[in-house]
């Protein structure tokens, strides 16, 4: 149940209304937005009465949600700014995470951070700890990958996001990263949702293969109702009869999510399809349907690539990518 407090509501009149909330049992937890603050109501399992409260100082409107994700549904809610650095996920711009599959070795990893950030990303990506399909591919350097990644965070300025794949590397990749990145093949571990959610790094969550947006929706649930605010989701395609992708695309779901849920929505063109030649395409869409950022794979070599290589764009093929959609983010309002 979102409290939606009034422009001018005073830090005092928040209080009092948190103070009531608690008295009847439940926990409030404020939502400060741009222009005002939201109060949702967390523990309850049916309809308060609000009458109590919608006579209070300071309160604009009630709101009884509707739907089964109370917190991150978008009635009554500001639309969320999720800020890592320069970047504003859900603002103006749109932040462009690149870099390759994985830290494959410190050099490489140097190298292409530079290239990306001279191309125009925003932040890095790489995986330290791989999830893969065969327990004999390359699963990551661990800790050493992550130590790559934080010295090449220091030489370009960029922020990185990496995955973590269970609860016992959730501190230690939190240690090293600025995003906390949720796979698809994780989105319904349910024990690392509400681990990632009783931290404050802001935590990209991916879509699962097969998930129905609402269930993707319920996945972020997960991680709001532990106190972390700060999710960003991520569409990367889901799983379909079609044998010619790795995956399709769902751009209807980034229109359906924004007027469902108040959490910014970036776009993984490369997982989508599974081939380098479809990711500047799906990208162009993505920002085209309204998506809040990229997050795309980048690789000096593709084919000598530890993982993902059939995905990765080369160099110039991304420098080509930043281009096309910066002119495309200018005609829907938006800047890269």
């Amino acid at each position: 149940m979102p409290i939606v407090m009034k422009n001018d509501a005073t830090e005092s009149q928040v209080a009092a209304v948190g103070a009531v909330i608690r008295a009847m049992g439940f926990t409030p937890q404020p939502m400060p937005g741009i222009q005002r603050t939201t109060i949702c109501v967390l523990g309850n399992k049916s309809r308060v009465d609000s009458s109590q409260i919608e006579v209070m100082d300071g309160v604009m409107e009630v709101i009884h949600v509707t739907k089964p994700f109370k917190l991150v549904s978008r009635e009554g809610k500001e639309p969320t700014v999720v800020r890592v650095g320069a970047n504003a996920f859900g603002g103006a711009a749109l932040p462009v995470i690149a870099g390759p599959c994985a830290v494959e070795d410190r050099a490489r990893f140097l190298e292409i951070a530079e290239i990306v950030k001279e191309a125009g990303a925003t932040m890095l990506r790489g995986g330290a700890y791989k999830p893969r399909t065969s327990p004999y591919a390359f699963q990551g350097l661990g800790e050493n990958g992550l130590k790559i990644m934080a010295e090449a965070r220091e030489k370009t300025g960029l922020p990185i996001c990496t995955e973590v794949m269970d609860t016992d590397t959730v501190e230690l990749v939190s240690e090293y990263t600025d995003v906390i990145q949720i796979g698809a093949r994780n989105m319904y571990n349910f024990s690392l949702l509400k681990r990632v959610g009783k931290q404050k790094k802001p935590v990209l969550l991916k879509r699962g293969l097969s998930a129905t947006i609402n269930e993707f929706l319920m996945a972020a649930e997960y991680i709001l109702s532990e106190g972390n605010w700060n999710v960003i989701l991520c569409e990367r395609g889901i799983r379909t009869f079609e044998e010619q992708t790795r995956n399709t695309l769902d751009l209807s779901a980034i229109p359906i999510i924004h007027e469902l849920s108040h959490l910014p929505i970036i776009v993984d063109p490369s997982h989508a399809s599974g081939r380098w030649d479809s990711v500047i395409p799906l990208a162009r869409a993505a920002v085209a349907v309204g998506a809040d950022g990229l997050i795309v794979e980048v690789h000096q070599n593709p084919k000598e690539a530890f993982s993902d290589g059939p995905q990765s764009l080369k160099p110039d093929k991304f420098l080509n990518l930043m281009q096309d959609i910066r002119l495309i983010a200018k005609s829907v309002g938006r800047q890269v």
